[in-house]
């Protein structure tokens, strides 16, 4: 027999998706038979499997050691593997952690998830640090692993946020699905934009070239997309504006400013290849010039609403959270305070 105690991070799962991860090498009717015949208990008592999980819970598996080792995979040599194909932990620029949730700020050229098996992302990298503080295992990641909740492109700086537990993911996740947590973004476009403006349009994406097109009529297969923008500063024919995503779309911002006549500079997708030149040979940029600004929770009765009246986010309520600007910005603008853009 094992007794496994439910952790912080993992409460908030049903119990049959715990256990599917944690005897992941068995079939789901031999697990729903074992529930069924109690060799599978929650507290000591007969359960069914739809029971959500809590911190401190107690789930009893009645089998032989071998058995659990054969239908979890076990094993020393596995075990080690997988540790040493982990990446080693990297200094990340983390701007807030709490229990449940951290924020980020990712550097242009990181991926923020795999797009292939040899990939090391974001989320690689917040499990390495996690089990070099301590607070991750590879025990615990049988059952549970820490994820981003929203993605930027690799080019792409900024706020990125991710999941420490279960509760942290599931609450995250819901503000981005119901829209409540405002996003900011920061980017220097050419030309000099002197109005604030909300455009909408119609989004399309092409899954095989991973690319995007805008349009301004509704269109088969098109999304439609809102984007607001307001010039925060002005200089030698370019513009640093400050957007606001509505809605939140792949490469919207980049797509939807081109499609405007406002390329971001240094956008070597959607942008203009005479501009990055010059930008690059003039500010030694790189990169598409778009920085995750700013992150703004709602208020307290929001905050509730999400965590389906919970407290335990209360810390968050009403703040606001900034990502240094990187120093690309200062070059084109030497003369602008970035730091009073933080003052609301």
């Amino acid at each position: 027999m094992r007794s496994i105690i439910i952790k912080q991070k993992e409460a908030g799962q049903r119990l049959d998706k715990f256990v599917e991860k944690y005897l992941s090498l068995a079939g789901k009717g031999f697990l729903y038979k074992m529930i069924r015949k109690k060799n599978i208990t929650l507290n000591g008592r007969k359960c069914v499997g739809s029971e959500k999980l809590c911190e401190g819970d107690e789930i009893c598996l009645y089998f032989s050691e071998d058995t659990i080792r054969k239908f979890s995979g076990e094993g020393e040599e596995k075990v080690l593997k997988r540790s040493e194909n982990r990446p080693k932990a990297q200094k990340l620029d983390i701007i807030y952690e709490d229990r449940h949730i951290i924020l980020i700020n990712k550097p242009s050229g990181m991926l923020s998830q795999k797009a292939r098996e040899d990939d090391i992302s974001l989320v690689e990298l917040v499990i390495a640090d996690q089990i070099e503080k301590g607070e991750l295992t590879e025990e615990d990641l049988r059952t549970f692993r820490p994820s981003v909740c929203n993605r930027l492109d690799r080019n792409t700086s900024g706020l990125i946020t991710a999941g420490k537990s279960l509760a942290g993911l599931q609450f995250l996740s819901a503000m981005f699905r119901q829209r409540t947590l405002h996003k900011y973004y920061l980017c220097v476009v050419q030309g000099e934009i002197r109005e604030k403006q909300r455009i909408d349009g119609y989004l399309k994406k092409d899954e095989k070239t991973n690319q995007v097109t805008v349009s301004d009529h509704e269109e088969a297969d098109a999304a439609r997309i809102l984007t607001e923008y307001e010039p925060v500063a002005c200089s030698g024919g370019y513009t640093l504006l400050k957007v606001l995503l509505l809605t939140g779309r792949t490469h919207q911002i980049r797509a939807h400013l081109a499609a405007c006549g406002m390329p971001i500079v240094g956008d070597y997708k959607y942008g203009d290849a005479d501009i990055n030149e010059t930008v690059r040979k003039r500010f030694r940029i790189q990169s598409q010039m778009l920085h995750s600004y700013e992150l703004v929770f709602p208020d307290q009765a929001g905050i509730r609403d999400i965590a389906g009246g919970s407290e335990a986010f209360d810390g968050l309520a009403g703040r606001a959270f900034f990502a240094p600007v990187p120093a690309e910005f200062h070059r084109v603008f030497p003369e602008l305070d970035f730091g009073k853009l933080e003052e609301r």
